[in-house]
Protein backbone atom coordinates (compact mmCIF):
# COMPACT_ATOMS: atom_id res chain seq x y z
CA UNK A 1 0.00 0.00 0.00
CA UNK A 2 1.23 3.41 -0.97
CA UNK A 3 0.76 6.24 1.39
CA UNK A 4 -2.01 9.17 1.10
CA UNK A 5 1.30 11.64 -0.07
CA UNK A 6 2.38 9.50 -3.35
CA UNK A 7 1.80 10.86 -6.38
CA UNK A 8 1.45 7.00 -7.39
CA UNK A 9 0.82 4.13 -5.89
CA UNK A 10 4.27 1.91 -5.30
CA UNK A 11 2.87 -1.12 -7.49
CA UNK A 12 3.01 1.18 -10.10
CA UNK A 13 6.81 0.63 -10.58
CA UNK A 14 6.65 -3.49 -9.81
CA UNK A 15 3.86 -3.59 -12.56
CA UNK A 16 5.92 -1.28 -14.79
CA UNK A 17 9.05 -3.23 -15.07
CA UNK A 18 7.30 -6.56 -15.07
CA UNK A 19 5.78 -4.87 -18.16
CA UNK A 20 8.45 -4.13 -19.58
CA UNK A 21 10.78 -7.19 -19.68
CA UNK A 22 7.44 -9.17 -20.91
CA UNK A 23 7.17 -6.25 -23.84
CA UNK A 24 10.86 -6.93 -24.12
CA UNK A 25 10.24 -10.52 -24.55
CA UNK A 26 7.22 -9.78 -27.39
CA UNK A 27 8.84 -7.15 -29.43
CA UNK A 28 11.85 -8.78 -29.55
CA UNK A 29 10.05 -11.93 -30.65
CA UNK A 30 7.91 -10.13 -33.41
CA UNK A 31 10.46 -8.12 -34.28
CA UNK A 32 12.02 -10.71 -35.70
CA UNK A 33 9.39 -12.72 -36.78
CA UNK A 34 8.13 -11.67 -40.02
CA UNK A 35 12.05 -11.23 -41.17
CA UNK A 36 12.97 -14.97 -40.34
CA UNK A 37 9.64 -16.20 -42.19
CA UNK A 38 10.59 -14.69 -45.01
CA UNK A 39 14.25 -15.06 -44.97
CA UNK A 40 15.99 -17.38 -47.78
CA UNK A 41 19.49 -16.50 -47.09
CA UNK A 42 20.35 -17.31 -43.10
CA UNK A 43 18.46 -19.96 -42.15
CA UNK A 44 15.09 -18.31 -42.09
CA UNK A 45 11.62 -20.47 -43.07
CA UNK A 46 11.91 -19.01 -46.67
CA UNK A 47 8.01 -18.57 -47.33
CA UNK A 48 6.92 -15.57 -49.99
CA UNK A 49 5.85 -12.17 -48.45
CA UNK A 50 2.28 -12.88 -48.99
CA UNK A 51 2.45 -15.80 -47.11
CA UNK A 52 4.49 -14.39 -44.24
CA UNK A 53 2.11 -11.30 -44.26
CA UNK A 54 -0.47 -14.02 -43.46
CA UNK A 55 0.78 -15.78 -40.76
CA UNK A 56 1.82 -12.62 -39.31
CA UNK A 57 -1.02 -10.93 -39.14
CA UNK A 58 -3.68 -14.37 -37.65
CA UNK A 59 -0.90 -14.56 -35.20
CA UNK A 60 -0.87 -10.73 -33.99
CA UNK A 61 -4.27 -11.06 -34.04
CA UNK A 62 -4.88 -14.05 -32.17
CA UNK A 63 -2.33 -12.56 -29.21
CA UNK A 64 -4.85 -9.50 -28.57
CA UNK A 65 -8.23 -12.19 -29.41
CA UNK A 66 -7.53 -14.41 -26.29
CA UNK A 67 -7.46 -11.90 -23.19
CA UNK A 68 -11.10 -12.16 -23.76
CA UNK A 69 -11.00 -15.15 -22.30
CA UNK A 70 -8.06 -14.85 -20.21
CA UNK A 71 -9.99 -11.77 -18.46
CA UNK A 72 -13.16 -13.58 -17.99
CA UNK A 73 -11.77 -16.41 -16.17
CA UNK A 74 -9.60 -13.54 -14.09
CA UNK A 75 -12.65 -11.87 -13.26
CA UNK A 76 -14.61 -14.97 -11.80
CA UNK A 77 -12.46 -17.76 -11.11
CA UNK A 78 -8.41 -17.61 -11.03
CA UNK A 79 -8.00 -13.39 -10.30
CA UNK A 80 -4.95 -11.18 -11.50
CA UNK A 81 -2.20 -12.42 -10.15
CA UNK A 82 -2.29 -16.16 -10.88
CA UNK A 83 -3.79 -15.58 -14.48
CA UNK A 84 -0.54 -13.13 -14.89
CA UNK A 85 1.60 -15.80 -13.91
CA UNK A 86 0.48 -18.97 -16.10
CA UNK A 87 0.60 -16.57 -18.88
CA UNK A 88 3.70 -15.42 -17.91
CA UNK A 89 5.07 -19.25 -18.29
CA UNK A 90 3.34 -19.94 -21.28
CA UNK A 91 4.75 -16.96 -22.71
CA UNK A 92 8.46 -17.93 -21.64
CA UNK A 93 7.64 -21.36 -23.08
CA UNK A 94 6.58 -20.33 -26.42
CA UNK A 95 9.48 -17.78 -27.30
CA UNK A 96 12.14 -20.28 -26.02
CA UNK A 97 10.51 -23.08 -28.21
CA UNK A 98 10.98 -21.18 -31.63
CA UNK A 99 14.79 -21.93 -30.44
CA UNK A 100 14.09 -25.27 -32.00
CA UNK A 101 13.98 -26.08 -35.64
CA UNK A 102 10.17 -27.46 -37.74
CA UNK A 103 6.56 -26.59 -38.57
CA UNK A 104 5.82 -28.80 -35.46
CA UNK A 105 7.44 -26.27 -32.91
CA UNK A 106 7.11 -23.59 -34.62
CA UNK A 107 3.30 -23.44 -34.45
CA UNK A 108 3.26 -25.25 -31.14
CA UNK A 109 5.51 -21.99 -29.59
CA UNK A 110 3.04 -19.79 -31.46
CA UNK A 111 0.26 -21.41 -29.76
CA UNK A 112 1.97 -21.28 -26.60
CA UNK A 113 2.39 -18.10 -26.75
CA UNK A 114 -1.04 -16.55 -27.80
CA UNK A 115 -3.21 -18.43 -25.13
CA UNK A 116 -0.12 -17.25 -22.71
CA UNK A 117 -0.68 -13.79 -24.09
CA UNK A 118 -4.48 -14.18 -23.59
CA UNK A 119 -3.96 -14.69 -19.63
CA UNK A 120 -1.14 -11.54 -19.09
CA UNK A 121 -1.86 -8.61 -21.16
CA UNK A 122 -5.19 -7.26 -20.01
CA UNK A 123 -5.12 -8.50 -16.58
CA UNK A 124 -1.63 -6.90 -15.56
CA UNK A 125 -3.46 -3.91 -17.06
CA UNK A 126 -6.50 -4.18 -15.16
CA UNK A 127 -4.75 -4.72 -11.56
CA UNK A 128 -2.51 -1.50 -12.70
CA UNK A 129 -6.58 0.27 -12.66
CA UNK A 130 -7.21 -0.84 -9.48
CA UNK A 131 -4.38 0.25 -7.96
CA UNK A 132 -5.30 3.84 -9.06
CA UNK A 133 -9.17 3.13 -7.30
CA UNK A 134 -8.31 4.89 -4.72
CA UNK A 135 -9.56 8.39 -4.70
CA UNK A 136 -5.74 9.88 -3.94
CA UNK A 137 -5.00 8.46 -6.81
CA UNK A 138 -7.54 8.32 -9.07
CA UNK A 139 -7.14 12.04 -11.13
CA UNK A 140 -3.60 10.72 -11.59
CA UNK A 141 -4.83 7.63 -13.20
CA UNK A 142 -4.37 9.22 -17.44
CA UNK A 143 -0.83 9.78 -16.32
CA UNK A 144 -0.36 6.60 -14.77
CA UNK A 145 -1.46 5.06 -17.75
CA UNK A 146 0.97 7.22 -19.81
CA UNK A 147 3.66 5.82 -17.10
CA UNK A 148 2.65 2.18 -17.93
CA UNK A 149 3.06 2.64 -21.57
CA UNK A 150 6.36 4.45 -21.70
CA UNK A 151 7.72 1.34 -19.50
CA UNK A 152 6.44 -1.25 -22.14
CA UNK A 153 8.36 0.91 -25.07
CA UNK A 154 11.51 0.66 -22.57
CA UNK A 155 11.04 -3.12 -23.27
CA UNK A 156 10.51 -2.53 -27.37
CA UNK A 157 13.03 -0.56 -27.54
CA UNK A 158 15.87 -2.50 -26.18
CA UNK A 159 14.84 -5.44 -27.42
CA UNK A 160 15.80 -5.09 -30.94
CA UNK A 161 19.30 -3.94 -30.49
CA UNK A 162 19.95 -7.67 -28.35
CA UNK A 163 18.05 -9.42 -31.33
CA UNK A 164 20.06 -8.37 -33.73
CA UNK A 165 23.31 -9.14 -31.80
CA UNK A 166 22.18 -12.78 -31.46
CA UNK A 167 20.64 -13.48 -34.55
CA UNK A 168 23.24 -11.74 -36.46
CA UNK A 169 26.14 -13.70 -34.62
CA UNK A 170 24.84 -16.99 -33.43
CA UNK A 171 21.85 -17.37 -35.57
CA UNK A 172 17.81 -16.61 -35.32
CA UNK A 173 17.65 -19.68 -32.51
CA UNK A 174 19.37 -17.52 -29.84
CA UNK A 175 17.20 -14.20 -30.32
CA UNK A 176 14.14 -16.21 -29.75
CA UNK A 177 15.58 -17.88 -26.46
CA UNK A 178 16.54 -14.06 -25.37
CA UNK A 179 12.78 -13.37 -25.56
CA UNK A 180 12.01 -16.53 -23.12
CA UNK A 181 14.59 -15.11 -20.79
CA UNK A 182 13.07 -11.56 -20.73
CA UNK A 183 9.90 -13.16 -20.17
CA UNK A 184 10.79 -14.98 -16.94
CA UNK A 185 12.50 -11.79 -15.40
CA UNK A 186 9.28 -10.18 -15.77
CA UNK A 187 7.56 -12.81 -14.10
CA UNK A 188 10.16 -12.77 -11.26
CA UNK A 189 10.02 -8.59 -10.69
CA UNK A 190 6.04 -9.23 -10.91
CA UNK A 191 6.07 -11.25 -7.80
CA UNK A 192 8.74 -9.51 -5.78
CA UNK A 193 6.26 -6.43 -5.72
CA UNK A 194 3.41 -8.69 -4.65
CA UNK A 195 3.15 -6.84 -1.01
CA UNK A 196 2.36 -3.66 -3.37
CA UNK A 197 -0.63 -4.95 -5.54
CA UNK A 198 -1.90 -7.90 -4.10
CA UNK A 199 -4.58 -6.47 -2.02
CA UNK A 200 -6.18 -5.08 -5.35
CA UNK A 201 -6.05 -8.44 -6.56
CA UNK A 202 -10.34 -8.67 -6.21
CA UNK A 203 -12.39 -11.18 -7.94
CA UNK A 204 -15.41 -9.75 -9.10
CA UNK A 205 -18.16 -12.39 -8.58
CA UNK A 206 -21.54 -12.42 -11.29
CA UNK A 207 -24.28 -10.40 -10.61
CA UNK A 208 -27.51 -12.41 -11.68
CA UNK A 209 -28.09 -10.99 -14.82
CA UNK A 210 -24.59 -11.60 -16.14
CA UNK A 211 -23.88 -15.02 -18.09
CA UNK A 212 -22.65 -17.89 -15.87
CA UNK A 213 -19.24 -18.90 -16.90
CA UNK A 214 -20.11 -22.22 -18.17
CA UNK A 215 -22.47 -20.84 -20.61
CA UNK A 216 -20.01 -18.31 -21.62
CA UNK A 217 -17.65 -21.02 -22.99
CA UNK A 218 -20.14 -23.23 -24.12
CA UNK A 219 -22.18 -20.47 -26.36
CA UNK A 220 -19.05 -17.62 -27.77
CA UNK A 221 -15.85 -19.56 -27.11
CA UNK A 222 -16.70 -23.12 -28.48
CA UNK A 223 -19.23 -21.75 -31.13
CA UNK A 224 -16.24 -19.44 -31.82
CA UNK A 225 -13.58 -21.99 -32.24
CA UNK A 226 -16.08 -24.66 -34.06
CA UNK A 227 -17.04 -21.55 -36.54
CA UNK A 228 -13.26 -20.88 -36.93
CA UNK A 229 -12.60 -24.37 -37.68
CA UNK A 230 -15.43 -25.06 -40.25
CA UNK A 231 -14.52 -21.80 -41.78
CA UNK A 232 -10.92 -23.08 -42.41
CA UNK A 233 -12.37 -26.44 -43.77
CA UNK A 234 -15.31 -25.87 -45.65
CA UNK A 235 -15.90 -22.60 -47.07
CA UNK A 236 -14.59 -22.96 -50.87
CA UNK A 237 -12.01 -20.24 -51.88
CA UNK A 238 -11.00 -17.38 -49.89
CA UNK A 239 -13.64 -15.03 -49.04
CA UNK A 240 -11.53 -12.65 -47.65
CA UNK A 241 -8.41 -13.21 -48.77
CA UNK A 242 -7.35 -16.84 -47.38
CA UNK A 243 -8.26 -19.55 -45.36
CA UNK A 244 -6.54 -18.41 -41.83
CA UNK A 245 -8.67 -14.79 -42.75
CA UNK A 246 -11.93 -17.12 -43.42
CA UNK A 247 -11.61 -18.80 -40.24
CA UNK A 248 -10.65 -15.83 -38.41
CA UNK A 249 -13.17 -13.24 -39.30
CA UNK A 250 -16.03 -15.50 -38.88
CA UNK A 251 -14.79 -17.77 -35.63
CA UNK A 252 -14.97 -13.84 -33.96
CA UNK A 253 -18.68 -13.41 -34.99
CA UNK A 254 -19.70 -15.72 -32.06
CA UNK A 255 -17.47 -13.35 -29.58
CA UNK A 256 -18.50 -9.95 -30.91
CA UNK A 257 -22.18 -11.24 -30.45
CA UNK A 258 -20.76 -11.60 -26.89
CA UNK A 259 -19.98 -8.18 -26.23
CA UNK A 260 -23.56 -7.13 -28.01
CA UNK A 261 -25.22 -8.90 -25.77
CA UNK A 262 -23.36 -7.77 -22.43
CA UNK A 263 -24.89 -4.23 -23.78
CA UNK A 264 -28.80 -5.79 -24.80
CA UNK A 265 -28.65 -7.44 -21.00
CA UNK A 266 -26.79 -4.81 -18.76
CA UNK A 267 -28.72 -2.72 -16.41
CA UNK A 268 -29.93 1.05 -17.63
CA UNK A 269 -26.77 2.20 -15.87
CA UNK A 270 -24.81 -0.32 -17.67
CA UNK A 271 -25.95 0.33 -20.66
CA UNK A 272 -24.66 3.60 -21.50
CA UNK A 273 -20.84 3.13 -20.33
CA UNK A 274 -20.72 -0.06 -22.62
CA UNK A 275 -22.55 1.07 -25.40
CA UNK A 276 -19.73 4.12 -25.58
CA UNK A 277 -16.61 1.84 -25.27
CA UNK A 278 -18.09 -0.53 -27.74
CA UNK A 279 -18.81 2.31 -29.99
CA UNK A 280 -14.95 3.13 -29.59
CA UNK A 281 -13.30 -0.01 -29.77
CA UNK A 282 -14.72 -0.25 -33.47
CA UNK A 283 -13.60 2.84 -34.56
CA UNK A 284 -10.52 2.26 -33.32
CA UNK A 285 -9.91 -1.59 -35.03
CA UNK A 286 -8.43 0.78 -37.82
CA UNK A 287 -6.04 2.28 -36.14
CA UNK A 288 -4.33 -0.73 -35.32
CA UNK A 289 -4.63 -2.42 -38.81
CA UNK A 290 -2.31 0.51 -39.77
CA UNK A 291 -0.75 0.85 -36.95
CA UNK A 292 0.49 -2.72 -36.76
CA UNK A 293 2.21 -2.65 -40.10
CA UNK A 294 5.39 -1.68 -38.81
CA UNK A 295 5.87 -5.45 -38.84
CA UNK A 296 4.90 -5.71 -42.26
CA UNK A 297 5.04 -3.60 -44.85
CA UNK A 298 7.18 -1.24 -43.43
CA UNK A 299 9.90 -3.76 -42.61
CA UNK A 300 9.78 -4.88 -46.32
CA UNK A 301 10.44 -1.16 -46.70
CA UNK A 302 13.06 -0.88 -44.35
CA UNK A 303 14.49 -4.62 -46.27
CA UNK A 304 14.27 -3.93 -50.08
CA UNK A 305 13.79 0.33 -50.58
CA UNK A 306 15.80 1.76 -47.51
CA UNK A 307 19.29 3.03 -47.44
CA UNK A 308 20.45 0.87 -44.85
CA UNK A 309 24.73 1.55 -45.73
CA UNK A 310 27.05 3.03 -42.45
CA UNK A 311 29.53 5.38 -43.04
CA UNK A 312 33.15 3.53 -43.08
CA UNK A 313 33.90 5.24 -39.38
CA UNK A 314 30.58 3.22 -38.37
CA UNK A 315 31.14 -0.21 -38.99
CA UNK A 316 33.37 -1.47 -36.69
CA UNK A 317 31.88 -0.33 -33.88
CA UNK A 318 28.25 -0.97 -35.37
CA UNK A 319 29.69 -4.55 -35.98
CA UNK A 320 30.57 -5.09 -32.37
CA UNK A 321 27.36 -4.41 -31.06
CA UNK A 322 25.59 -6.80 -33.43
CA UNK A 323 23.92 -3.53 -35.44
CA UNK A 324 25.57 -4.92 -38.32
CA UNK A 325 23.91 -7.60 -41.19
CA UNK A 326 26.29 -9.18 -43.77
CA UNK A 327 25.06 -8.97 -47.15
CA UNK A 328 27.19 -11.55 -49.54
CA UNK A 329 26.29 -11.25 -53.15
CA UNK A 330 26.40 -14.99 -55.04
CA UNK A 331 27.42 -14.38 -59.00
CA UNK A 332 27.33 -18.14 -59.61
CA UNK A 333 22.86 -17.95 -59.66
CA UNK A 334 23.32 -14.70 -60.89
CA UNK A 335 24.15 -14.42 -65.02
CA UNK A 336 23.07 -10.71 -65.11
CA UNK A 337 23.28 -8.32 -62.09
CA UNK A 338 21.41 -5.35 -63.43
CA UNK A 339 19.10 -7.25 -65.68
CA UNK A 340 18.37 -9.67 -63.36
CA UNK A 341 18.02 -7.77 -60.16
CA UNK A 342 17.51 -4.60 -60.06
CA UNK A 343 14.08 -3.30 -58.85
CA UNK A 344 12.90 -1.99 -62.46
CA UNK A 345 9.64 -1.29 -64.43
CA UNK A 346 8.22 -3.28 -67.11
CA UNK A 347 5.82 -1.54 -70.14
CA UNK A 348 2.98 -1.08 -68.34
CA UNK A 349 4.87 0.47 -65.43
CA UNK A 350 4.52 -2.28 -63.11
CA UNK A 351 7.26 -2.73 -60.21
CA UNK A 352 9.51 -5.96 -60.89
CA UNK A 353 11.55 -6.90 -57.81
CA UNK A 354 13.50 -10.00 -58.59
CA UNK A 355 13.92 -12.63 -56.00
CA UNK A 356 17.20 -14.80 -55.68
CA UNK A 357 19.88 -12.72 -53.62
CA UNK A 358 19.18 -10.64 -50.36
CA UNK A 359 16.74 -8.16 -50.61
CA UNK A 360 18.67 -5.65 -50.68
CA UNK A 361 20.64 -5.73 -53.79
CA UNK A 362 17.54 -5.65 -55.67
CA UNK A 363 17.72 -2.02 -56.70
CA UNK A 364 21.01 -1.61 -55.57
CA UNK A 365 23.41 -0.58 -58.52
CA UNK A 366 25.76 -2.95 -59.64
CA UNK A 367 28.83 -0.78 -58.98
CA UNK A 368 28.04 -0.89 -55.43
CA UNK A 369 27.69 -4.47 -54.99
CA UNK A 370 30.34 -6.18 -52.49
CA UNK A 371 33.45 -7.59 -54.72
CA UNK A 372 33.23 -11.41 -54.47
CA UNK A 373 34.62 -12.23 -51.58
CA UNK A 374 33.64 -9.80 -49.25
CA UNK A 375 30.26 -8.42 -48.00
CA UNK A 376 28.30 -5.21 -47.59
CA UNK A 377 27.72 -4.16 -44.13
CA UNK A 378 23.74 -2.79 -43.29
CA UNK A 379 22.18 -1.56 -40.32
CA UNK A 380 19.72 -4.57 -39.56
CA UNK A 381 16.57 -4.43 -40.43
CA UNK A 382 14.84 -5.03 -37.64
CA UNK A 383 16.28 -2.00 -35.66
CA UNK A 384 14.12 -0.02 -37.25
CA UNK A 385 11.68 -0.97 -35.33
CA UNK A 386 12.98 0.65 -32.03
CA UNK A 387 12.34 4.01 -33.40
CA UNK A 388 8.66 4.09 -32.36
CA UNK A 389 9.28 3.03 -28.79
CA UNK A 390 12.24 5.48 -28.58
CA UNK A 391 10.01 8.13 -29.77
CA UNK A 392 7.22 6.54 -27.11
CA UNK A 393 10.15 7.15 -24.55
CA UNK A 394 11.36 10.62 -25.72
CA UNK A 395 7.88 11.74 -26.28
CA UNK A 396 5.63 10.43 -22.91
CA UNK A 397 6.75 12.84 -20.70
CA UNK A 398 6.17 15.53 -23.40
CA UNK A 399 2.59 14.65 -23.80
CA UNK A 400 1.77 13.93 -20.33
CA UNK A 401 3.65 17.69 -19.54
CA UNK A 402 1.03 18.96 -22.49
CA UNK A 403 -2.20 17.40 -21.44
CA UNK A 404 -1.22 18.50 -17.85
CA UNK A 405 -0.75 22.63 -19.05
CA UNK A 406 -4.30 21.89 -21.01
CA UNK A 407 -5.71 20.85 -17.79
CA UNK A 408 -4.99 23.60 -15.46
CA UNK A 409 -6.16 25.73 -17.91
CA UNK A 410 -9.39 24.09 -18.25
CA UNK A 411 -8.95 23.31 -21.80
CA UNK A 412 -8.20 19.48 -21.90
CA UNK A 413 -9.92 17.47 -24.89
CA UNK A 414 -11.80 14.34 -23.28
CA UNK A 415 -10.78 11.04 -23.80
CA UNK A 416 -12.00 10.07 -26.91
CA UNK A 417 -11.29 13.65 -28.21
CA UNK A 418 -7.89 12.86 -27.71
CA UNK A 419 -8.15 9.59 -29.53
CA UNK A 420 -10.17 10.86 -32.50
CA UNK A 421 -6.87 13.35 -32.71
CA UNK A 422 -4.55 9.82 -32.47
CA UNK A 423 -6.32 8.79 -35.49
CA UNK A 424 -5.92 11.31 -37.60
CA UNK A 425 -2.34 12.00 -36.57
CA UNK A 426 -1.89 8.04 -37.62
CA UNK A 427 -3.09 9.50 -40.92
CA UNK A 428 -1.05 12.16 -41.83
CA UNK A 429 1.87 9.78 -40.59
CA UNK A 430 1.21 7.47 -44.16
CA UNK A 431 1.45 10.82 -45.71
CA UNK A 432 4.98 10.64 -45.04
CA UNK A 433 5.57 7.05 -47.20
CA UNK A 434 4.11 8.51 -49.88
CA UNK A 435 6.53 10.66 -50.23
CA UNK A 436 9.22 8.39 -49.77
CA UNK A 437 7.18 6.02 -52.63
CA UNK A 438 7.58 8.93 -55.03
CA UNK A 439 11.32 10.37 -53.87
CA UNK A 440 12.13 6.52 -54.66
CA UNK A 441 10.70 6.50 -58.18
CA UNK A 442 8.20 4.07 -56.82
CA UNK A 443 11.03 1.43 -55.52
CA UNK A 444 13.14 1.62 -57.96
CA UNK A 445 16.10 3.56 -56.54
CA UNK A 446 17.05 3.55 -52.31
CA UNK A 447 15.64 6.49 -49.94
CA UNK A 448 17.23 7.67 -46.99
CA UNK A 449 16.53 5.72 -43.52
CA UNK A 450 14.58 9.40 -42.51
CA UNK A 451 11.86 8.97 -44.52
CA UNK A 452 10.70 5.74 -42.07
CA UNK A 453 12.11 7.63 -38.76
CA UNK A 454 9.82 11.00 -40.00
CA UNK A 455 6.65 8.39 -40.46
CA UNK A 456 7.39 6.23 -37.12
CA UNK A 457 7.69 10.19 -35.31
CA UNK A 458 4.14 11.38 -36.74
CA UNK A 459 2.70 8.01 -36.10
CA UNK A 460 4.17 7.70 -32.18
CA UNK A 461 2.18 11.15 -31.27
CA UNK A 462 -1.25 9.62 -32.76
CA UNK A 463 -0.27 6.43 -30.40
CA UNK A 464 0.57 8.24 -27.52
CA UNK A 465 -2.85 10.50 -28.11
CA UNK A 466 -4.81 6.72 -28.53
CA UNK A 467 -3.48 4.20 -27.42
CA UNK A 468 -2.59 4.90 -23.31
CA UNK A 469 -5.94 6.71 -23.33
CA UNK A 470 -7.61 3.52 -24.19
CA UNK A 471 -6.89 1.52 -21.88
CA UNK A 472 -7.45 4.49 -19.16
CA UNK A 473 -10.76 4.81 -20.58
CA UNK A 474 -11.35 1.31 -20.63
CA UNK A 475 -10.67 0.99 -16.73
CA UNK A 476 -12.57 4.48 -15.74
CA UNK A 477 -15.67 3.44 -17.98
CA UNK A 478 -16.09 -0.18 -17.14
CA UNK A 479 -18.61 -1.55 -14.67
CA UNK A 480 -16.95 -2.47 -11.71
CA UNK A 481 -17.58 -6.01 -11.86
CA UNK A 482 -16.78 -6.45 -16.01
CA UNK A 483 -13.74 -4.47 -15.98
CA UNK A 484 -11.35 -7.34 -17.20
CA UNK A 485 -14.16 -8.91 -19.38
CA UNK A 486 -14.50 -4.71 -21.08
CA UNK A 487 -10.56 -5.22 -21.00
CA UNK A 488 -10.31 -7.93 -23.19
CA UNK A 489 -13.03 -6.62 -25.41
CA UNK A 490 -10.56 -3.57 -26.22
CA UNK A 491 -8.24 -6.47 -27.29
CA UNK A 492 -10.57 -7.84 -29.39
CA UNK A 493 -10.79 -4.66 -31.16
CA UNK A 494 -7.05 -4.78 -30.93
CA UNK A 495 -7.10 -8.38 -32.38
CA UNK A 496 -9.37 -7.28 -35.58
CA UNK A 497 -7.18 -4.24 -36.10
CA UNK A 498 -4.11 -6.02 -36.18
CA UNK A 499 -5.45 -9.29 -38.85
CA UNK A 500 -6.97 -6.35 -40.49
CA UNK A 501 -2.80 -5.17 -40.93
CA UNK A 502 -2.19 -8.41 -42.29
CA UNK A 503 -4.87 -8.53 -44.76
CA UNK A 504 -3.77 -5.06 -46.24
CA UNK A 505 0.23 -5.79 -46.08
CA UNK A 506 -0.73 -9.42 -48.02
CA UNK A 507 -1.73 -6.84 -50.58
CA UNK A 508 1.60 -5.07 -50.95
CA UNK A 509 2.65 -7.03 -53.99
CA UNK A 510 -0.83 -6.33 -55.85
CA UNK A 511 -0.48 -2.11 -55.91
CA UNK A 512 1.91 -1.49 -58.83
CA UNK A 513 1.94 2.25 -57.25
CA UNK A 514 3.31 1.88 -53.88
CA UNK A 515 1.79 5.64 -53.07
CA UNK A 516 -1.51 4.07 -53.92
CA UNK A 517 -0.72 1.11 -50.47
CA UNK A 518 -0.25 4.12 -47.89
CA UNK A 519 -3.22 6.32 -49.90
CA UNK A 520 -5.58 3.68 -48.72
CA UNK A 521 -4.23 3.45 -45.48
CA UNK A 522 -5.00 7.42 -45.24
CA UNK A 523 -7.95 6.72 -46.27
CA UNK A 524 -9.73 4.22 -43.89
CA UNK A 525 -7.46 6.07 -41.21
CA UNK A 526 -8.74 9.70 -41.55
CA UNK A 527 -12.00 7.95 -42.27
CA UNK A 528 -12.18 6.75 -38.85
CA UNK A 529 -11.45 9.61 -37.51
CA UNK A 530 -14.13 11.62 -38.47
CA UNK A 531 -16.26 8.65 -37.21
CA UNK A 532 -14.80 9.30 -33.81
CA UNK A 533 -15.05 13.15 -34.09
CA UNK A 534 -19.12 12.23 -35.18
CA UNK A 535 -19.60 10.74 -32.03
CA UNK A 536 -17.86 13.13 -29.67
CA UNK A 537 -21.09 15.09 -28.29
CA UNK A 538 -23.03 11.38 -27.90
CA UNK A 539 -20.16 9.72 -25.61
CA UNK A 540 -19.93 13.06 -23.85
CA UNK A 541 -24.00 12.90 -22.92
CA UNK A 542 -23.84 9.11 -22.41
CA UNK A 543 -20.44 8.80 -20.06
CA UNK A 544 -21.84 10.19 -16.84
CA UNK A 545 -18.13 10.44 -15.33
CA UNK A 546 -16.98 14.25 -15.58
CA UNK A 547 -13.15 13.05 -16.22
CA UNK A 548 -14.31 11.37 -18.92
Amino acid sequence: MSTPASKHPKGLYFLFLAEMWERFGYYLMIGIFFLYMTDTQSGGMGLPKDQGSDIYGTFIALVFLTPFIGGLLADRLLGYRLSITIGGILMGLGYCGLAIPGDTFFYLSLALIIIGNGFFKANISTLLGNLYSEPQYLPQKDAGYNIFYMGINVGAFICNFVAAYLRNTYGWGFAFLAAGVGMFIGLIIFWAGNKTHRDYDIRKPAQPHDMPLWKVFSIVILPAIIVGILSWVLIPGDVFGSDSTDAFIFGSIPIILFYVSLWARASTEDKKPIAALLSIFAVVVVFWGVFKQNGTALTTWAEYYTDRSLPEPLEKPAASLGMVQSVDPTPSTVPDFDAAFRTRTDAEGKVITKEGVSPYLNNLPREEWPQTGSSLSLISTELFQSINPFFVIILTPLVVSFWGFTRRRGKEPSTPAKMALGLFITGLSTLVMVGAVWVGGNGQDKVSSLWLVGTYFVVTIGELCLSPMGLSLVSKVSPPRLTALMMGGWFIATSIGNKLSGILASLWDTYDDKSYFFWVNFAVTVSAALVLVLMLKWLRRIMEKPAI
